[in-house]
């Protein structure tokens, strides 16, 4: 099951399945990060208020910022988060890799500040004050080894053009995004994750994504659609859409996925009438959520689907041929999770046979 953690930062450590857990209240656009520190990659927690900086500069040979952290342990990191900066400044050690300046009230982002920054890996730029036109991104164009760009929660209007081509992870989280600069896509073919939620897109034209030849998680939840967009990347098996305001969804709403497989519609006022009986007919669908749509029967879905959530809808009606065409020794539905809890039915309102549709369910909410 796909992983969504709202106001907290799920850090998870390790190597070939070992992992560490550690939580901090840090959002960087809802989705976990990953850090392997076999690989020298620093913790994304501040050590601020928990390791006095004083000890570090008493102790640290290397030039550090008087209004930044340099761990001893990773001197490759550069904290300057929460300062209540306006501004960064321009003599940043050149040995840095990732650069952490999220929570300050800093309006631009100069060329001239990461210009000597050749070996930058992580930008984060979170909780500022960034606007498009003062987002000089043409120093980061000969960034070969940068690959993760966040800056949620900003005042950008436009998703940026210039990023590298070596970038993996892109988070535009809850700006004023509405737009995307021609091209801004192009050169990115290693980008695996994007994330443009809570923002005031509208449509997204053919060409606007074109050179997401590898993104596998498209998060456009909290816009501004009117119907399911049309020119998404087919490489993507996580697409959510949570949040926006759909007429319907029609037969080849997601025609052209080459596997996709976790689906988000929650809270988008679907009703049953606007929703094509064939629309979810992808047998490589995982997980599909639904809830809090104003849906009144059960919608039909692949018998491959293993989650399906459809709570907080006006369901009154539970149809086995939603689940099983047919039922028979290699008929049935591969359903492991099905909530309907805070529908308008009860129990005792199933059906008798579906229990040999649904042989191998594990948990029903009702």
């Amino acid at each position: 099951m796909a992983l969504l953690f709202c106001g907290v930062l799920v850090l998870l450590c390790g190597f070939d399945g070992t992992s560490a857990l550690v939580i901090s209240d840090m959002d960087y656009g809802g989705v976990p990060l990953w850090i392997n520190r076999l690989l020298g990659e620093p913790s994304v927690l501040s050590l601020r208020g928990r390791i006095d900086p004083a000890w570090f500069r008493a102790n640290n040979p290397q030039v550090c910022p008087e209004q930044c952290d340099c761990p001893i342990h990773w001197p490759t990191s550069l904290y300057c988060d929460h300062r209540g900066l306006e501004n960064i400044t321009e003599r940043l050690p050149q040995r840095t890799q990732y650069l952490f300046l999220q929570g300050n009230n800093i309006s631009s982002l100069p060329y001239s500040v990461l210009a000597n920054l050749t070996g930058l890996r992580w930008l984060i730029i979170d909780n500022n004050q960034i606007q498009s036109d003062k987002l000089e991104l043409a120093s980061l164009q000969n960034h070969t080894q940068l690959r993760y760009f966040f800056a949620n929660h900003n005042h950008l209007t436009s998703v940026p053009a210039g990023l590298p081509a070596g970038l993996k992870q892109l988070r535009l989280a809850n700006n004023r995004i509405s737009s995307f600069s021609p091209g801004a896509f192009q050169d990115l073919q290693n980008l695996t994750l994007l994330l443009l939620q809570g923002n005031r897109l509208r449509t997204i034209a053919e060409g606007d994504l074109k050179g997401l030849v590898q993104l596998n998680l498209l998060d456009i939840s909290g816009n501004l659609f009117a119907a399911v967009p049309r020119h998404l990347p087919p490489a993507v098996q996580q697409l959510y859409l949570s949040n926006n305001s759909f007429s319907g969804v029609d037969k080849d709403s997601f025609e052209g996925f080459l596997d996709l497989k976790y689906l988000r519609l929650s809270d988008c006022g679907l009703q049953s009438s606007g929703v094509h009986p064939q629309a979810f007919n992808h047998s490589s669908l995982v997980e599909l959520d639904l809830s809090y749509n104003k849906l009144t029967t059960t919608p039909t879905v692949p018998t491959t689907l293993q989650y399906l959530y459809l709570e907080g809808n006006k369901i009154q009606e539970f149809n086995v041929t939603s689940f099983c065409r047919e039922v028979g020794p290699l008929s049935y539905s591969r359903m492991k999770i099905l909530r309907l809890d805070g529908n308008r039915m009860t129990y005792n309102q199933l059906p008798p046979d579906w229990v040999y549709c649904l042989r191998v369910l594990q948990r029903i909410y009702i």
